[in-house]
């Protein structure tokens, strides 16, 4: 099979925090992730980034710029995704919809820090763990690229 191409975006409020969904519905349920699809055929990161967006949170983005990649292989699910990670902004304090509700159970703003958090708190606990997981690619986020900051 070959890797497919996932566009996950940050979207910065004005108090420096994004967006994080818990997805559903598709690999990775349960976990939580940031708004953001599959590239289509011909589109670029930008659009995509826009029109996933749009799509999932009826949030308008400006400023959509290119920030990172991973490489997550999930061999559970039998995946291999590139994610192109994306950084927006969203102006005002608008709250995100949950547009796609078979694919996402709600949308928070987090802070880098506390993003960290949820990280830390799951690969220090056992398999019982009851907290916040994050989807693989954002766990990636941190093992590929140690010194990225949103």
């Amino acid at each position: 099979m070959d890797p497919r191409v996932g566009i996950a975006v940050f979207i910065l409020n004005p108090a420096g925090k994004f967006v994080i969904g818990k997805r559903k519905g598709s690999h990775g349920a349960g976990t939580w992730g940031l708004p953001g699809g599959h590239l289509e055929f011909g589109e670029s990161f930008e659009t995509c980034a826009v029109r996933e967006t749009l799509e999932e949170t009826g949030l308008n983005i400006q400023d959509v710029r290119y920030l990172t990649t991973t490489n997550s292989i999930m061999k559970a699910e039998n995946k291999h995704y590139i994610t192109i990670f994306m950084g927006s902004v969203c102006e005002g304090s608008v709250d995100p919809q949950v547009l796609e509700p078979e694919k996402c159970d709600g949308w928070e703003w987090v802070s880098w820090d506390e993003l960290r958090a949820y990280r830390e708190e799951q690969i220090k606990a056992d398999d019982g763990f009851e907290g916040r997981r994050l989807f693989s690619p954002l766990l990636e986020l941190f093992v590929q690229r140690p010194d990225f900051r949103v």
